[in-house]
């Protein structure tokens, strides 16, 4: 079920809707990342001040600077660990039209799905991305204590945050919000563990990039093989 949903998205990977989607999503996330940047820059300048007094040495104009500039090379490693989560979010705005995509290619007996809100859409991208930068932040942590198992732990973390995610964007059109929580209840396990092979190619860079849009369209195929199993030949009752 998990690989078929998986090769369905993959044929469709070259549709105009997938690129375009994936054309804002990166767009708008590299604008995020290089705002965070700057403001980062401009905060530590300014809780620093002009001039720095440093014991024994006394008061130093060039510390300011260095210390703006070491930040933003923090945030500038940081930001390799958050381009994927971040990128997952922003995309996260557009996967809507994403699932529009794969139901008229692949389910066009179905009537329209009831669209999400602007508002709603952006309530949870703001919430997801939220959860999955602090997540990815205290995972750095565990990293430093388990080298050996960071990428796992870093597959296992991003898969389970992916899947419960997307499934519920996909699902959420079609059944509801309500109706979306007590599937992913129901498929948990199988919703992880496509969730985590969405997340292995995560640590690939550049072919990273394509999960938002790929997972969007993986977990619209697995929704409608779930509800197929649960309600057989009921699914042109959907809303």
């Amino acid at each position: 079920m998990i690989v078929h949903s998986f090769l369905s998205a993959l044929g469709q990977l070259l549709d105009r809707r997938f690129r375009w989607v994936l054309l804002k999503g990166i767009l708008l996330t590299l604008a995020l990342l290089t705002a965070a940047l700057a403001g980062l820059y401009w905060l530590v300048g300014w809780l620093v001040g002009d001039m720095l007094t440093i014991p024994l040495i006394g008061e130093v104009g060039w510390a300011t600077d260095t210390l703006s500039w070491g930040a933003v090379v923090l945030g500038m490693v940081l930001s390799v660990f958050l381009m994927v989560p971040v990128a997952s979010a922003m995309t996260s705005l557009f996967l809507d039209e994403v699932a529009q995509a794969v139901e008229d290619r692949h389910y066009p007996h179905l009537p329209k799905a009831e669209s999400v809100s602007f508002y709603d859409g952006l309530r949870d991208t703001i919430n997801f991305l939220g959860v999955l930068i602090a997540a990815n932040i205290a995972a750095i942590f565990v990293y430093l204590l388990l080298p050996f198992s960071t990428i796992l732990i870093f597959w296992a973390l991003n898969g389970f945050l992916l899947g419960r995610e997307y499934f519920t964007l996909a699902a959420m059109r079609r059944v509801g919000r309500d109706g979306a929580r007590n599937m992913r209840r129901l498929h948990g396990g199988k919703i992880w563990l496509a969730g985590t092979l969405m997340a292995i190619p995560l640590s690939i860079p550049l072919v990273n990039l394509l999960i938002p849009v790929l997972g969007a369209a993986t977990f619209t195929h697995l929704f409608h093989q779930f509800r197929a199993v649960e309600v057989p030949g009921q699914t042109s009752s959907y809303r």
